[in-house]
């Protein structure tokens, strides 16, 4: 009865018609007020497993949450919904804090959102007291454990605030990274009574997953971003210097770009992050170190350009991308200075031996992370305990194989002939300069000039020679010495290959571009920014991403229709269904209406061409396989494979059999009765290897659709 109210709750207020792996368990565990402790991965769904309980259970609920910018994200949200919330911080002037305060002692609210140091103002305890407070929910609750990666005190004023209420209410504890040693401290610093904790798994299929070493990384940033322009995403640096210089590049190559660290003013800390929300400008950098803490759905790539100081950091920050569950990219740039910064800045924030020792054995595992050959995404899920990985995933850097082995050998040599004549005494500047053969006074004076690999490599820039230098340290032929002015040295492998004894191979970087948007979502796109002007809202409270998605897709007709697209509550229909429909139906109209019916729409059409899909499904009718489609036509396979599901639905014949291999069709479609159609990844999992998603894709275009059961 509980979780038949709970879903319902969750249709109507949040538009989605069943929960998430693990979300019905956690909901039923608090509305039973059992003590619960939920670990899982950022875009799984964490909020509304306390966001729904808050709605049922009598009362108000407490959400305790280090992050400023998340509680307006998501107060944004529920309000938007029609849920009663607001929240209380720093950002707020005093009166409207008073204003509030008053507002909730009143129980005008259900759910109030709080910073931690909020608790231990006598002001806020005291608007408490007339409260019913049935349920406290603490997200981000490994800040409550020194051995989590984002240690805070304040959070161990929960506890205490807790003790002090006349009624001890449900508590629900929250979070994306945790290892087993600070899960037992959640428990234990929070004084939770014999909770139910439940780990969903780590894994975020939609995400893949590469680390590149050695590349020029301004240059890797501006190729990127020239080819993903029109796309969202979150650049992080280790310092703020790092950010200011990076961000300024950006500016004068013609990126519309922002900043965000704790140097910046708040004034202009909320303007920046408010125009990345808003979708005015495409691009944010910002430190590892200052967490944005937003709840930006449509963020479709995370680049690193320094690696952070352990796994904890970079999962909770790659995991910014992708939330809507539509594909995102998480790319680290591995540099061979990274680790010695981090042990730099490691050594000068933390005092204590014993946390430091700690800090720096995490940041030898995230190196080794940035070396291992084996599969990105299985290293990171057995790093927090999660064993169900399989041994490759085909989505990660290591797995897909997208770059191609080129032998170096003789540059390499090149370079280690050159440090190992340098007696191993300097550093990369030197070393560059010496095989570019350059004139500096340095190598002159030194008597540089006279070596025999002095200007072996004259026809290339420095920045080249030394993303080589970089290179062969990142995959460690080379290592650095610590200190302020560290020193290249030769390991083992290098001597090896300096004696032929051995070969270097590397992997070329390819540039991927993200999936291409079809003309229909980028329509969607501009009214989603259109009435999100209107309303002052983000343009991701309005609908996210993966919702615009399946409308292009489904191109639903009425209200009806809409009722049956993931992410449209009731209100939201009420609020916005007419101009979406609206918007639908004239470009159904355009792209179906023949010349002779609608003259109007037809000279539309030939001034426009066909509708992406159906310039898809021609090619394929002449014969074409989806490579060649998509090299064809610059778009992804997926995409490709989506533009002939929505042909499909809208009742074009496609010959699915070309892409089903015969003797594994029944099998498949066994499979996905069992299982369901909504995930692949388990239906991949559950079928042999041979078969791939193209396949499965086909069979669900073939039997599963609703043009294939109308007939």
């Amino acid at each position: 009865m509980m979780l038949e109210q709970a879903g319902q709750v969750l249709q109507k207020y949040f538009g989605y018609h069943e929960f998430r792996p693990g979300q019905d368990q956690i909901i039923a565990s608090l509305l039973k007020g059992h003590d619960t402790v939920a670990i899982m991965p950022t875009g799984a769904g964490k909020s509304v497993c306390f966001q729904v309980p808050a709605l049922l259970l009598p009362g108000v609920t407490l959400v305790v949450s280090p992050l400023i910018s998340l509680m307006k994200d998501q107060v944004d949200g529920l309000n938007s919904q029609g849920i009663p919330a607001t929240f209380i911080n720093s950002a707020l002037a005093g009166t409207e804090v008073r204003r509030r305060l008053y507002d909730i002692s009143a129980g005008r609210y259900k759910l109030v959102y709080i910073a931690p140091e909020r608790l231990e103002t006598e002001a806020f305890q005291a608007a408490l007291q007339r409260l019913n407070i049935s349920m406290v929910a603490i997200d981000e609750a490994h800040c409550v454990s020194q051995w989590g990666h984002d240690f805070r005190p304040s959070f161990r004023n929960i506890r205490p605030f807790i003790e002090r209420l006349k009624v001890r209410p449900v508590l629900g504890a929250f979070t994306a990274t945790a290892t087993n040693e600070v899960k037992t401290d959640i428990a234990a610093l929070l004084s939770l009574v014999q909770p139910d904790v439940y780990v969903t798994g780590f894994d975020r299929p939609n995400l893949s997953f590469t680390v590149l070493r050695g590349e020029n990384k301004q240059k890797f940033i501006m190729n990127y971003l020239q080819t993903n322009s029109r796309q969202s995403g979150i650049i992080y640096a280790a310092t703020r210097k790092e950010v200011d210089g990076l961000y300024e590049l950006l500016l004068k190559r013609g990126v519309s770009a922002g900043r965000y660290h704790a140097g910046l003013s708040d004034e202009e800390r909320a303007q920046q992050q408010e125009r990345f929300l808003y979708d005015d400008i495409r691009v944010m950098v910002a430190t590892n170190a200052f967490g944005m803490g937003i709840d930006k759905s449509n963020v479709r790539y995370v680049l690193h350009y320094n690696m952070p100081k352990n796994m904890e950091s970079y999962y909770q920050e790659a995991g910014r991308s992708g939330r809507d569950g539509l594909p995102g990219e998480c790319i680290l740039l591995f540099g061979a200075q990274d680790t010695l910064l981090q042990k730099f800045l490691i050594d000068k924030s933390v005092e204590d031996p014993v946390r430091k020792h700690h800090e720096l054995r995490k940041l030898q595992l995230m190196v080794d992370y940035c070396h291992t050959p084996e599969c990105l995404r299985q290293y990171i899920l057995r790093y927090f305990g999660d064993t169900a990985a399989a041994s490759e995933c085909g989505n990660c850097g290591n797995c897909d194989n997208a770059g191609e082995l080129v032998d170096i050998t003789l540059d390499a040599q090149k370079v280690f002939s050159c440090v190992y004549r340098l007696r191993e005494r300097f550093g990369v500047t030197v070393i560059a300069d010496v095989l570019k053969g350059s004139k500096n006074k340095k190598v002159q004076q030194l008597g540089l000039d006279r070596l025999p690999t002095y200007g072996l490599f004259a026809q290339r820039t420095i920045p080249e020679i030394k993303a080589l230098i970089q290179r062969l340290v990142a995959t460690q032929y080379l290592n650095f010495t610590e200190g302020e002015y560290p020193v290249v040295k030769l390991t083992a492998q290098a001597l090896a290959v300096l004696k032929n004894e051995a070969s270097v191979w590397q992997k070329e970087t390819t540039q991927r571009k993200l999936e291409a948007d079809d003309d229909l979502f980028e329509l969607l796109r501009q009214l989603r920014k259109q009435i999100a002007e209107r309303e002052k809202v983000p343009p991701y409270v309005v609908f996210a991403d993966s919702t615009l998605r399946e409308l292009s897709e489904k191109c639903p007709q009425d209200e009806a229709d809409l009722r049956h697209i993931k992410g449209i509550g009731e209100l939201k229909l009420k609020r916005y269904g007419g101009e979406f429909l609206q918007l639908i139906r004239q470009h159904t109209a355009q792209s179906a209406a023949p010349e002779s019916a609608a003259p109007a729409a037809a000279a539309t059409r030939k001034a426009a061409g066909p509708a992406s899909h159906l310039v898809t499904l021609e090619l394929f009718r002449q014969g074409k396989s989806l490579e060649q489609i998509a090299q064809e036509r610059a778009l992804t396979i997926n995409t490709v494979q989506n533009h002939l599901s929505r042909c499909s639905s809208e009742g074009h014949a496609v010959d699915w059999d070309r892409l089903i291999p015969a003797q594994y069709e029944a099998l498949i479609v066994a499979v996905i009765q069992q299982l369901g159609g909504d995930l692949l990844r388990p239906i991949k999992d559950a079928l042999p290897e041979e078969v791939g998603y193209e396949a499965i894709k086909a069979v669900l275009g073939k039997h599963f659709s609703s043009s294939s059961n109308a007939g």
